[in-house]
């Protein structure tokens, strides 16, 4: 139509980015009805996507109130890895015989398996919370560490000699040359620890996730597998996976809106 404005690349891409999954989605659901349907699987093998959605909405209250500890969980144990892995990634930059000396150490954190270290974090904090969010931050937190370190190394050479020229402390050379430039490095490490958030706390309420306001969804999971309700399991999971999803979009909303601000200054320094 004449005179109507084009709809922007972002508006498109991010229109493409939720229709197009959500086409798949909805796809493999109806292939997967169909095949357990035609091929009378039983339902403790295989629920139908049918009845995952009917053990969802009969019990919704308790399901919604579970996916809420969850998300507090898993939210609070990204926050706690952000603020760490940035912290110790800075440090380690600072100088390459302490990266030497520390980093290899950080990477027990992705080499010990979550399951071995749950139980003795559950004698140090006790059942509840305190485990599962500092089990959730222990998965998350070499990520952010990694990709920190990374940005900060990666600052270019030659504004490091116009630092060292102009003798800039080393605050000054971190505020202002290399945090800034490890931004985009920093977000992506963040993009992973988004998700792998949302799998330590699921696996750390496998050990301690009792919690007096409501089940959480790791338990949630341990129960209903126990009761062969695999349809709730199912439930469960897919729930988890939301949490994550919401959580992996928040920061990536995040990374897009400071990569189009970073954007927009370099533009306007370059005119």
């Amino acid at each position: 139509m004449i005179g109507a404005a084009p709809s922007s690349p972002h508006r498109r891409s991010t229109f493409e980015g939720i229709v197009g999954p959500a086409v798949v989605v909805l796809a493999l659901a109806v292939v997967w009805e169909v095949a357990v349907r035609v091929g009378n699987v039983s339902p403790y093998i295989l629920p139908a996507p049918s009845r995952v959605a009917e053990a969802l909405w009969s019990d919704r209250t308790s399901f919604l109130r579970s996916t809420l500890v969850t998300a507090r969980s898993a939210l609070a144990g990204f926050g706690l890895a952000a603020l760490i892995g940035i912290a110790v990634g800075s440090l380690l930059s600072v100088s390459r015989r302490v990266e030497r000396s520390v980093y290899p150490l950080t990477l027990l954190l992705q080499m010990v398996p979550l399951v071995a270290i749950a139980p003795v974090l559950v004698v140090w904090l006790d059942n509840g919370a305190p485990a599962v969010i500092a089990s959730s931050a222990i998965v998350a937190l070499f990520p952010v560490i990694a990709n920190t370190l990374a940005g900060l190394r990666g600052a270019d050479p030659q504004l490091e000699e116009l630092f060292d020229f102009h003798r800039a402390s080393a605050w000054q050379r971190w505020t202002r040359l290399r945090f800034p430039a490890a931004i985009p490095s920093i977000l992506t490490g963040l993009r992973i620890a988004a998700g792998l958030a949302t799998i330590g706390a699921v696996v750390g309420e496998f050990v301690a996730g009792f919690s007096s306001d409501a089940t959480p969804l790791g338990m949630v999971i341990t129960a209903s597998q126990r009761e062969f309700r695999t349809d709730r399991v199912f439930a469960a999971v897919l729930l988890a996976s939301l949490v994550g999803f919401v959580l992996f979009g928040l920061v990536s909303l995040l990374a897009n809106a400071a990569g189009r601000r970073m954007g927009n200054e370099a533009c306007s320094a370059s005119r």
